[in-house]
């Protein structure tokens, strides 16, 4: 086993959950950690044992997918066949990212992880956390989340040995936006009754008109049967009850010298 662990920090240190999924890890058998931020080397330096550091300014903000390029990157270059998380908001969501783009077995709320006759093998509680039961993956990289707090901290005697990553970003991974109303408006008016939280997310695509029509035919309901066209841009939105009640919004780029019609 070849272990990558995510170490996720907060005000200038790991946390204590990632730090005890790294000793679970080097107890197993090889197992580095992986840090990413900006500013991050005295992190790093902190933790003990081989860490790869990923310092860079557009990882300054904890996002999911500018990780997600990295881990995949260092799993890759480096052969990891396991990659573990203490469970949190941020590396739930990077853990999910990251199967899905290696094609990996993702297990969930694991407490334990064990070598049974040379096959990891994670603990999941069940039936109100009065068994467990054994999760196996079918292929490498194996990715598992652990419940925070599962295992504590182990601290590390050995020096770190810091191995800088190259941090090379999809062109996608940084563009999310959030946005906050300033006026009365559509936003606004939806809060009193949905309360605050997503209001819509808006989804890059080919052509619109194209996926219009394959989600009318799969019988999804759309409040733009016709695109809309915008400024350099050509969309659609979906229904919210297409999404449990988050407005998706179909969005495709035009050209330049697109003349609108």
């Amino acid at each position: 086993m070849k272990s990558l662990v995510f170490l996720e920090h907060h005000e200038g240190a790991v946390t204590k959950a990632s730090l005890g999924v790294l000793g679970k890890a080097r107890a197993l058998g090889e197992a580095a950690g992986v840090v990413a931020g900006e500013n991050a080397r005295g992190i790093a330096e902190g933790v003990g044992g081989v860490v790869y550091l990923a310092e860079d300014e557009r990882l300054a903000a904890p996002l999911p997918a500018p990780r997600v390029d990295l881990l995949a990157k260092v799993v890759r270059d480096e052969e990891f066949d396991t990659v573990l998380f203490a469970q949190s908001v941020l590396a739930s969501d990077v853990a999910a990212g990251l199967a899905a783009r290696l094609d990996a077995g993702l297990n969930w709320d694991l407490v334990d992880l064990v070598d049974q006759g040379g096959q990891l093998v994670g603990k999941r509680p069940a039936l109100a956390d009065s068994v467990w039961v054994d999760a196996g993956w079918t292929r490498s990289p194996r990715i598992a989340v652990f419940r925070s707090g599962t295992f504590d901290p182990v601290a590390i005697d050995s020096e770190a040995e810091v191995r800088e990553v190259a941090v090379e970003l999809e062109p996608h991974s940084l563009l999310a936006e959030l946005i906050e109303a300033a006026v009365e408006d559509t936003m606004l008016r939806h809060m009193p009754y949905r309360g605050p939280g997503l209001y819509h997310i808006g989804v890059r695509v080919d052509s619109t008109d194209t996926e219009i029509e394959r989600l009318r035919a799969a019988g999804v309901p759309l409040l733009d049967e016709i695109p809309r066209e915008g400024d350099r841009m050509r969309v659609a939105f979906l229904h919210p009850a297409a999404a449990d009640g988050v407005m998706i919004e179909l969005v495709q780029r035009l050209s330049a010298a697109h003349k609108r019609e």
